[in-house]
């Protein structure tokens, strides 16, 4: 089983830091890449398609690795799974896929922003999340800079209001996700537990794209070499090394922490874009790389205070009992 969240503070090992730092640069770089990768991807493979592949195969690698080492999973494994794979996966990756046939990818990048405050309010619900101003402050920073990136055009008519609820279905459902692992059965191992979720969210993707006809409607002849190697690279990169490093750091730092990488993601895939096709990086996203970037401190800082007066609290409470004991022993 998958120990609680950890409010505190990670040791402060070298080698440790150096592994946070590795593994905040997977999810806020290469999830942030996985936009261009997408869209090659999905340009000749349907999005149902893509995203149950690309899960499905980089969950049945890690959980390759997994038996290598002797891992063998139990029923209990596969039930905690399907629950996880069922939140991370199947709702919020297929809801967002399907948001993005009716409203543009920077208006969902910017509505993926509230998964934070979901997993703020959820956190705090199970009681496993304390809200501070300071966290709250650095929510309403990320807004702002991910609102400044896309200039989103929040226009609600037409076909646009069940895209944005698909968004927002998938932002609460990865929030829903990320509070309520650490009380499933989840594998104790590494490698097992990032696999188990992915084969069963991804099982579940394909299932519902055979469902809806996308088997059915796919060329299979039109696929071209770029939505290949775009598949392979959400594969590699967004799945099994992003992912992984996902669920690592769940482990060890706070959700909400974890989360900023909903604010960073945009702005790397913007970069990505100036940077290999050409596209224009304005004063705008320089205002916004501030404001993301104010974000991630200020909820850093939130989660430090937190980290700090709890340890405080436990000292005093230590200190309390001590003192309790040495008085009985002097009264004995």
């Amino acid at each position: 089983m998958i120990a609680p969240l950890q409010t505190g503070t990670p040791p402060a090992t070298r080698g440790h830091k150096v592994k946070l730092v590795l593994a905040f640069a997977s999810i806020y770089l290469l999830w942030g890449s996985t936009y261009l990768a997408i869209r090659y991807a999905v340009a000749t493979i349907p999005p149902l398609t893509t995203a149950g592949v690309r899960d499905a195969i980089a969950g049945l690698l890690l959980l390759g690795g997994a038996a290598a080492r002797g891992f063998r999973p139990k029923r209990e494994h596969w039930q905690a799974g399907l629950v996880a794979g069922a939140l991370f996966f199947l709702l919020g990756h297929s809801a967002l896929n399907w948001a993005e046939q009716y409203v543009s990818s920077g208006t969902a990048a910017l509505l993926i922003t509230t998964e934070p405050m979901f997993i703020l309010v959820l956190g705090w619900l199970f009681g496993q999340q304390r809200l501070t101003w300071v966290s709250a402050l650095g929510v309403g920073f990320g807004v702002v800079g991910v609102g400044l990136l896309t200039g989103a055009d929040f226009s609600t008519t037409g076909r646009s209001l069940p895209g944005f609820a698909a968004v927002l279905l998938s932002a609460f459902s990865w929030a829903a996700g990320v509070v309520v692992s650490p009380r499933l059965r989840l594998p104790s191992d590494a490698l097992a537990r990032t696999a188990i979720p992915l084969v069963c969210g991804g099982g579940m993707i394909l299932m519902s794209a055979g469902i809806v006809g996308e088997f059915q409607k796919m060329q299979w002849s039109a696929i071209s070499l770029g939505s290949l190697l775009g598949l392979a690279y959400l594969i590699v990169f967004g799945s099994v090394a992003a992912f992984t490093a996902y669920t690592w750091l769940l482990q060890l730092c706070p959700p909400t922490l974890v989360a900023t990488h909903t604010y960073a993601n945009p702005l790397v895939a913007v970069l990505l874009g100036w940077l290999l096709a050409s596209e224009p990086l304005t004063v705008r996203v320089v205002f916004a790389l501030i404001a993301v970037l104010g974000a991630i401190a200020l909820i850093r800082r939130g989660e430090h205070a937190v980290a700090l007066t709890n340890s405080t609290r436990m000292e005093m409470r230590e200190e309390s009992s001590i003192g309790t004991q040495a008085g009985a022993s002097t009264t004995a």
